[in-house]
């Protein structure tokens, strides 16, 4: 009776975990809409002051470095925060238009910690009442029930190897 109650209490703990992970995604992709829209901003604005002097990106950011200490560092800043663009808006582009179910298949790619750690700051968990959140929390309430039996098997397989080996 405890190991059922146990086992319910680890599903329903799987449920209301991964039953978030719709509203989480949404608000995550609202944030990475966000970051590149002012990333995108910052880089035009680099690129305008480049072409004011006739320069390409590239050779902007060099003259930049050449600029002694603080220009080398400006430069080496400015160089990590194009590849974050390009690689936010690169994330941003696969996952635009797919709804909960498809970006579960890219859940890998929320990656940007600065950013997953602005949406967890803000997150409030919520009852899911959506389809695809009753679909969550289904997955996610048969894989806290499969965590709990693995987990119960791995307590159990010392006694029943011991069991097999002093049975004669």
């Amino acid at each position: 009776m405890f190991a059922r109650a146990l086992a319910f209490v680890a599903g329903m703990t799987g449920a209301a975990g991964v039953s978030q992970f719709p509203e989480y995604s949404q608000q995550y992709m609202q944030r990475l809409g966000g970051a590149v829209d002012e990333l995108s901003r910052f880089m035009d604005d680099f690129d305008a002051d480049a072409a004011e002097l006739e320069l390409s990106r590239s050779a902007a950011l060099v003259d930049l470095a050449k600029g002694g200490q603080m220009g080398a560092a400006r430069a080496e800043t400015m160089v990590a925060t194009i590849e974050r663009h390009d690689r936010l808006a690169r994330d941003l582009e696969r996952m635009q238009g797919l709804g909960p179910f498809s970006r579960a298949k890219f859940a890998a790619r929320f990656t940007d910690t600065e950013l997953a750690g602005r949406v967890w700051e803000n997150y409030k968990p919520a009852m899911p009442v959506t389809f695809e959140g009753a679909i969550f929390a289904v997955v996610g309430f048969l894989g806290g029930l499969a965590l709990f039996s693995f987990l119960i098997w791995l307590l159990r397989l010392p006694f029943s190897l011991f069991r097999r080996t002093t049975t004669p």
